[in-house]
């Protein structure tokens, strides 16, 4: 299963019900390391989630694996549905992180040459995990920023996306503590990158 071909495409509103089960099993199955249990469920009611602007913008992608082998159904072969392994997106809008249930959201546009573009909301499906989709989906986010004008790149990294993020040249700036519904707090790391 690991060896099949990875495509990226926008998502769009349908998608939506089948990102929800990912970002939770993404941050139930990859984020317990770097975060106690009430800061997990705190964010998925509070930062983690979709964020339906991304999408009705055109700048969030889904990652999908296609299927390694063609099924045989009687005389006729059938391919399997394409299934959404990772996501991930980027923004010409202020907000740095946060979800449709977020209250801290700015939607006014960016100036892409004063601003940084938001690197925004990417989650991988445990399985997938370190097989390149993260960075796959980054590298498309970067291109499509960058052919919309912008030179830099900053987002809110979970302390298990920077990880990712800092191999792929994003350094850190300051630490964020985000306030969540349940009384917790979710540490984030503020990072930039230049185009």
């Amino acid at each position: 299963m690991m060896q099949a071909n990875i495509h990226l495409r926008l998502a769009v509103p349908e998608d939506v019900p089948v990102l929800r089960e990912l970002i939770d099993a993404s941050v139930r199955g990859l984020q317990t390391q770097d975060y106690m249990p009430a800061q997990i469920e705190g964010a998925l009611k509070t930062v983690f989630g979709v964020d339906s602007q991304l999408i009705a913008d055109g700048t969030y992608i889904v990652a999908q694996a296609e299927p390694t082998a063609i099924e045989r159904t009687g005389a006729q072969y059938v391919q399997p549905e394409l299934m959404i392994v990772g996501c991930g997106g980027w923004s010409k809008r202020k907000t740095l992180y946060g979800s449709d249930h977020w209250t801290g959201r700015e939607d006014a546009l960016l100036d892409p040459l004063r601003d940084a573009a938001k690197i925004r909301a990417f989650f991988i499906h445990p399985a997938w995990a370190r097989h390149g989709v993260g960075g796959k989906i980054l590298e498309a986010c970067e291109d499509a920023a960058r052919a919309a004008g912008f030179t830099r790149y900053e987002m809110g990294a979970t302390l298990t996306g920077a990880k990712l993020f800092g191999v792929k040249g994003y350094v850190a700036v300051q630490r964020i503590s985000i306030p969540l519904v349940n009384g917790e707090f979710l540490p984030v790391i503020h990072m930039e990158k230049q185009a």
